[in-house]
């Protein structure tokens, strides 16, 4: 259970940090949910360096980003006494002086290490449980429902940052923007084709909608608009599955199945010129997000705290009671996937590829405010 006091955050607001360490190891879609809170830091103290500690597969999308100073990357296949070498390199601030706050969004083990082997002065998260509280020296609560804004809550309750609905972001280079082209013209998707990108895999089957659901929605909307064209992503070991979905759809070339699993933004920047990104609730539709693109989100187990709440962003669901559930052994069949069917969803898809121009973000032409 968390600390009974909700707030520790004496001295915080007097704080005129040089150096911010975040703390976010994992999920990559969890990495993706930090960046608004990166850029409200950044905002708040502008001189300040703001380094992120993050895992090696995570990293990936903080590149580019120019609020972020630099990347520490925790490689998980390292020795016992080699990671702890690095905890204490990364807590002490590498060798460029140490840090004046630590914040962790986490509270996870490795993390925790991290914070142990510091000297920073602040070590700041949210209200830890009491077998947490030596990590921390100040804290404040969360806030919600959108996942990013419950990370940035404690800013915002802690230091006072006003949460301006700022939208993940996720900064490419021309160099991806122009492979992203090459790609598209590989595949064959021209001028007048409409692009849709779509998520079929989850390694969780409570947020999994069935392959042939996937398939039946690619079928309907290609009947109602022969000019789109599906790419189909997928992770490690998903190939098969998406290669499934694919044929199942029955069309042909007008379904992609790259050969070669793209990198991560390698997807970011083939979603850029997409017009929808269709999908279940995983790091996909947050990649969607940080690059303009519409998403419509297929929700089973998760609740709608997932979804930004900004224009072209949607998610659907059947409502059952049950949802969102704790899925720990569902005793409805997954009706909440399996009733939820094609047919309900299109009218969705549709609805948001009929737009004329995908949504503008602030910031679009490079400038994150900082």
């Amino acid at each position: 259970m968390p600390h009974s006091g909700s707030y520790r955050i004496h001295g915080l607001a007097e704080l005129k940090p040089r150096r911010i360490l975040l703390c976010q190891l994992r999920q990559i879609g969890d990495v993706v949910l930090l960046t608004p809170s990166i850029h409200m830091l950044k905002k708040r103290y502008p001189e300040a360096a703001l380094d992120v500690f993050t895992e090696k597969k995570c990293a990936p999308v903080l590149a580019n980003n120019p609020a972020v100073a630099h990347v520490w990357a925790l490689d998980r296949k390292l020795s016992l006494l080699d990671t702890l070498r690095f905890y204490r390199h990364v807590g002490t601030g590498g060798g460029q002086g140490r840090y004046d706050m630590i914040i962790d969004f986490q509270q996870l083990p490795r993390i925790r290490w991290t914070l142990a082997l510091s000297d920073a002065k602040v070590k700041f998260s949210y209200p830890p449980p009491w077998y947490n509280l030596p990590f921390y020296t100040h804290w404040a609560p969360g806030s919600g429902p959108y996942a990013a804004k419950c990370k940035a809550g404690i800013l915002t309750n802690g230091l006072g940052i006003a949460w301006n609905n700022d939208p993940p972001r996720i900064y490419l280079s021309e160099a991806e923007r122009q492979r992203a082209a090459e790609l598209l013209e590989l595949w064959g998707v021209g001028q007048g084709d409409t692009l849709v990108t779509l998520d079929a895999t989850h390694r969780r089957v409570s947020r999994c909608w069935p392959a042939g659901h996937y398939a039946g929605l690619m079928r309907l909307v290609s009947q109602a608009r022969p000019d789109v064209r599906f790419l189909l992503l997928y992770g490690p070991g998903e190939l098969e599955v998406v290669r499934q979905v694919a044929q199942e759809a029955g069309l042909g070339a007008r379904s992609i199945v790259p050969q070669e699993m793209l990198s991560l933004r390698e997807m970011a920047a083939v979603q850029e010129r997409a017009r929808l990104h269709l999908g279940n609730c995983s790091s996909p539709r947050h990649f969607a997000v940080a690059v303009g693109t519409p998403t419509l989100t297929v929700r089973g187990s998760t609740s709608n705290a997932w979804t930004y709440p900004g224009p072209g962003q949607e998610d659907i669901c059947l409502g059952l009671p049950c949802q969102p559930c704790r899925e720990g052994g569902c005793p409805n069949a997954l009706r909440c996937l399996t009733e939820l069917t094609p047919e309900m969803v299109l009218p969705r898809a549709l609805k948001l590829l009929e737009g004329r121009e995908k949504p503008v973000l602030a910031g679009d032409d490079g400038d994150c405010g900082c």
